[in-house]
């Protein structure tokens, strides 16, 4: 297709009227990117791995184990992690590794079903933001300036739960007890994080960071031209807390010093990271990074990204700003307050596109 014939807005309309987004695509037998998946055409970051010198590769990210018993040494590292990296994975954490892996094996089938009429695909395929069970193609699909090859199964678990005939028959159950587990996950950590900030345990609970619970269950299929497209482009996360549970197939990188660091799939253990929002209330003690997901010709890649965040519930009216108990004389406020609501409609109006939700609320 010529770059006079090519007509990008009537392209993505096109592919949201299918129903079955890139999965889809692949399903038909595509053996080329199309132009709105192409990062090297539309998109001023290459998807290719940044060069480092040997011998100057850094270090990966840390892993703690949670069940160790040395609670202050928990405490430290999770400090330590949050503040140098924003991102740490988690063993020991208490959930049953049957349930981890019967919520993956759940999350592929759904993606791997037919669509067509009549299908969970095509009854819960929507843009609309109230559902609270949704499948689609890209959330931002026409704001961001390249398509990422990735589907999604949308479900908001709290503070109001779907009817559990909303959710698809292949993963009704299974979902459920999945985000009970890693509800219980996010209790803990957000102690962790308070007592890591110098705070009573029940600090970040209290004031809500867990009181909305989101589950984003994503699909990506193997990509036939790998170097021209991106799975998720490089962002920051909006919330407070993500917990991630990936396969083994990997292609997660953080950005750290300028370079970007593979996130190694660990069996068994869950990656954690600090949203906008929680850098925002700690004074920029914890650190929210980018992150990306490189496209694979592999196999298909599944993962499940756990979101807590007072800010998914549209009818918050809490305010965020720098936790009190953390400012003074020497550290004064870095950023200026936010209703909760508005900092994920912000967030959500830019899309996908590096860190800079956050720089809008910089004093």
């Amino acid at each position: 297709m010529s770059a006079t014939s090519y007509d990008r807005a009537a392209e993505l309309r096109a592919l949201d009227a299918t129903y079955a987004g890139v999965r889809g695509l692949v399903a038909s037998g595509v053996t080329h990117v199309p132009l709105i998946f192409r990062v090297s055409d539309q998109h001023s970051e290459p998807q290719q791995h940044t060069t480092v010198p040997a011998g100057q590769e850094l270090a990966a990210i840390p892993i703690i184990d949670l069940g160790c018993g040395d609670h202050a040494g928990v405490v430290a590292a999770v400090r330590q992690a949050a503040a140098e990296w924003g991102f740490f994975q988690v063993t020991g954490h208490g959930v049953p590794e049957t349930v981890m892996a019967t919520a993956t094996d759940a999350v592929r089938a759904f993606h791997e079903a037919d669509g067509g009429e009549g299908s969970d695909k095509a009854r819960l395929y929507s843009r609309e933001p109230a559902r609270a069970v949704k499948y689609h193609c890209n959330f931002d699909l026409y704001q961001s300036p390249v398509a990422n090859w990735r589907d999604t199964l949308y479900l908001r678990m709290a503070p109001t739960p779907p009817d559990a005939d909303d959710l698809p028959d292949s993963c009704r159950n299974v979902l459920f007890e999945y985000a009970h587990q890693v509800k219980n996950l996010g209790n803990t950590l957000l102690e962790l994080l308070s007592e890591a900030l110098g705070l009573k345990p029940s600090h970040l609970e209290d004031i809500e960071c867990n009181q909305a619970q989101v589950l984003l269950c994503h699909y990506y299929p193997p990509c036939p031209q790998p170097k021209l497209a991106i799975g998720t482009s490089r962002h920051s996360d909006g919330g407070f807390l993500t917990i991630l549970l990936q396969d083994e197939i990997g292609g997660l990188q953080i950005l750290k010093e300028e370079q970007w660091v593979e996130v190694t799939p660990t069996p068994g253990a869950f990656i954690v990271n600090i949203g906008d929002l929680l850098q925002l209330i700690s004074n920029d003690g914890f650190r929210s990074v980018e992150h990306r997901v490189l496209a694979k010709n592999v196999a298909p890649r599944v993962s499940i990204a756990n979101f807590f965040g007072t800010h998914i519930d549209p009818t918050s009216t809490r305010i965020y700003c720098p936790i009190k108990e953390l400012l003074s004389d020497k550290k004064l406020p870095l950023y200026r307050e936010t209703l909760a609501s508005d900092y994920i409609k912000h967030y959500y109006s830019i899309g996908l596109d590096a860190k800079t939700a956050i720089s809008h609320y910089q004093l």
